[in-house]
């Protein structure tokens, strides 16, 4: 398929200060889109100016909720190209969130195509400020119209641009965090591992309430016995705990984050032992209050890697060794911002030159 390019008239002012940027405030002058028709499959590829959808009030995503998305960014390096990092993954893992979904896949080749081709059109919405990139919302929904709960025929997907700064406002500075153990955010077997809104809707009541307590984020406990740690709500945890690197197993209720593998890549790499099992909040607690806890972090494509200082489990608080960054920790977020900058070789394949078309 061919893309074409439509250029806005109007291109919006963009952000003087780089340093305010936040997360996802800002939005840049195009978008790209594609409808899919059953039979007919993906069709009319193009960017254009960015604008509002228009969706009438039955459309089938606004009452069942069939809808995906994925998340990464584009950095300008020092030399002055545009960089994107593990662009093909992440199509990879919308193709698996839209099979869960009962969507259409895309072809990921095509999908990296495109999101290259819309980030050349916005290149010069790439910030320059250190620490600060382009992050990039592909999505799909549902639009065929009519009630009735089946997969749906017809499909939009879009990508959309957000020049964006660090996701907590506090940057690394460790963040709290709250163990939830009341309410239930996904399970095996259900949607957990898919990237869709739905997930997202369940964890906010619980959010809500620990934001209003002071923390930053919700660690999510298994849905069954409510015993094994999991996520947080916008990360994939990790703990170092006697030396060793030890996150949640892919067991079908967490998100395969790409950031999560990439970390776990190069701990291997680094000879740092990891594991991937089920690890109980009672372990994680106790190892806390001997010590052998000496480092907690969250990975995730918005944050990179966010340090944990503080956990609060039924009223308990302990902190984290001395409530600071670990070494450990430093040590990925360095490691991988600068292979994303292209500042660090990229032994993996992982970064790929956004060309100039």
């Amino acid at each position: 398929m061919t893309i074409t390019v439509t250029r806005t008239a109007h291109p919006a002012q963009k952000p003087a200060d780089e340093s305010k940027l936040g997360f996802g405030k800002t939005f840049s002058d195009h978008m790209f889109l594609m409808e899919y028709q059953e039979g007919k499959g993906w069709q009319n590829p193009r960017i254009e100016p960015y604008h509002a959808l228009s969706l009438d009030p039955a459309t089938t995503v606004l009452h069942y909720g069939q809808e995906i998305f994925e998340g990464l960014k584009a950095y300008r390096a020092d030399d002055g190209r545009i960089l994107t990092f593990r662009a093909r993954d992440n199509c990879l893992r919308l193709n698996r969130s839209a099979e869960r979904l009962c969507m259409p896949v895309i072809d990921p080749d095509f999908n990296v195509e495109a999101l290259h081709a819309l980030v050349d059109v916005e290149r010069d919405w790439v910030p320059h400020a250190e620490g600060t990139s382009l992050y990039l919302r592909p999505a799909m929904i549902s639009t065929d119209v009519g009630l009735g709960v089946h997969a749906a025929h017809n499909y939009l997907y879009f990508i959309i641009c957000a020049p964006s700064g660090a996701y907590y406002p506090q940057g690394l500075a460790p963040i709290k965090i709250l163990v939830e153990d009341r309410y239930v955010r996904a399970v095996e077997g259900g949607t957990g591992e898919a990237k869709t809104g739905g997930n997202y809707a369940a964890s906010l009541l619980a959010a809500e309430e620990a934001q209003k307590l002071g923390y930053a984020q919700v660690l999510w406990l298994d849905g069954l016995e409510r015993k094994y740690i999991e996520e947080v709500g916008a990360m994939n945890m990790m703990f170092v705990i006697n030396g060793v690197l030890v996150t949640a197993a892919l067991q079908g209720s967490i998100l395969p984050g790409v950031t999560r593998d990439s970390v776990l890549t190069l701990a291997r790499e680094q000879g740092l032992p990891v594991e991937e099992r089920r690890l109980s909040v009672d372990e994680l607690f106790a190892a806390a209050r001997s010590g052998a806890l000496t480092e907690a972090f969250g990975t995730g494509t918005a944050a990179v890697v966010s340090p944990v200082g503080h956990l609060t489990y039924k009223g308990e608080t302990v902190q984290v060794a001395d409530g600071g960054i670990g070494r450990v920790t430093m040590n990925f977020y360095e490691t991988l911002t600068a292979i994303q900058w292209g500042r660090a070789a990229d032994t993996h394949g992982w970064v790929k030159t956004v060309p100039a078309l």
